[in-house]
């Protein structure tokens, strides 16, 4: 079976620097908010182009934690997608906030900056942009946007890491950006694990103390915050797996065009190409079929894994049914999430593999 993320498969020398990572984290003695996490933040925030990189306990406390330290909370309204992991507008609600949801664009699946510009009221004081799969598109157009209105431009940056738009690399184009490091990320830890990237130091700081209880100094809090602190242990781990992140990227840009050169199937349809090959780093590789259950089953059977990347949009969770949205609906979002499909694309597949996959989305024949 090839899977949608293979472990066991990465290679020895990666296993054996991570084991003598941990060893390192064992052997100081220190296992919170130490040597470890300020050295792998100062490396994300160089990967990154920013100034500053700030750990935290995962992807969805990175998003709150940059609205609350944005001063974003109740009574405010907060643009987002339908199309995403559940946490992007869980975190929206935890920071106190409403999140309001605009449709996607039907050829990429990310942010409608059409559907974004009817929802913006008086109250709008920031937009979640989430970069889908891996995927940083027209951010001028969106650093422009939120210019002309007022409010704050946050990324999430959770399947984006190293994508890059006219030289900027996901996360550096607005106030911040919340990167998850799940291990199925393409720069995974093993467990949770996130980070806060800013370019502004006045909001690194608040998110610091945020992290830390609203910690200021030790047993001093100006202020409410949470716990939600990277630990020593994964971040020495990052560190050594930020080293093999380029070449892993690399490999998965080539599976992609593998598929997207290799695909030909009337009944499958593609994502727009990324405006440069540097914008998408396929975290997940997506495609669209109306008869999907049909298509899923095929690849089972041709022993292909594959998962959907959302089947449920935001709004039809139960605890979101009444959220606001676009006056226009969602039904861009709707579609997509009826019809997505994502197939293996990740580091350890070889050329084979992939042949594999293609073989057996061109050999599905619809009803």
């Amino acid at each position: 079976m090839i899977l949608m993320n293979d472990f066991k498969a990465e290679p020895p020398e990666l296993r054996e620097a991570m084991l003598n990572a941990t060893r390192r984290v064992l052997e100081s003695g220190w296992y919170v908010l130490g040597n470890e996490v300020e050295s792998f933040e100062k490396q994300w925030a160089l990967a990154c182009g920013v100034q500053r990189a700030v750990g935290v306990g995962n992807g969805m406390d990175a998003i709150e934690i940059v609205l609350r330290a944005l001063n974003i909370g109740p009574g405010d309204e907060v643009i987002t997608t339908s199309m995403t992991a559940f946490a992007t507008v869980l975190a929206i609600l935890r920071a106190g906030a409403t999140p309001v949801l605009a449709d996607i664009e039907p050829d990429t699946a990310l942010l409608s900056l059409g559907s974004a510009a009817r929802c913006i009221s008086l109250r709008t004081k920031a937009v979640v942009l989430v970069h889908l799969y891996g995927q940083v598109r027209d951010m001028n157009a969106w650093a422009s946007f939120c210019s002309q209105h007022g409010i704050a431009l946050v990324e999430d940056c959770a399947q984006a890491h190293l994508a890059a738009w006219n030289g900027k690399v996901a996360g550096s184009f607005g106030a911040a950006g919340a990167y998850s490091f799940y291990p199925t990320k393409n720069l995974g830890a093993l467990g949770d694990a996130g980070m806060v990237v800013t370019r502004n130091e006045a909001l690194a700081q608040r998110a610091c103390r945020l992290r830390n209880y609203g910690q200021s100094v030790r047993y001093h809090h100006p202020e409410l915050g949470l716990n939600s602190r990277l630990d020593e242990i994964h971040a020495a781990m990052l560190a050594e797996r930020l080293k093999w992140l380029p070449a892993f990227t690399e490999r998965r840009c080539q599976i992609a065009k593998a598929y997207l050169s290799g695909i030909q199937n009337p009944a499958i349809e593609q994502l727009a190409a990324p405006e440069e090959e540097a914008a998408h780093v396929y975290h997940l590789f997506a495609i669209t079929c109306e008869q999907r259950e049909a298509l899923q089953t095929h690849l089972q059977q041709h022993h292909v894994q594959s998962f959907i990347h959302y089947p449920i949009p935001v709004h039809h969770q139960e605890p979101c049914r009444t959220i606001q949205r676009d006056p226009m609906g969602l039904g861009a979002s709707e579609r997509h999430a009826a019809t997505c499909l994502s197939l293996p694309c990740h580091p350890q597949m070889s050329d084979d593999d992939v042949a594999q996959v293609v073989a057996a989305v061109n050999g599905f024949r619809g009803g």
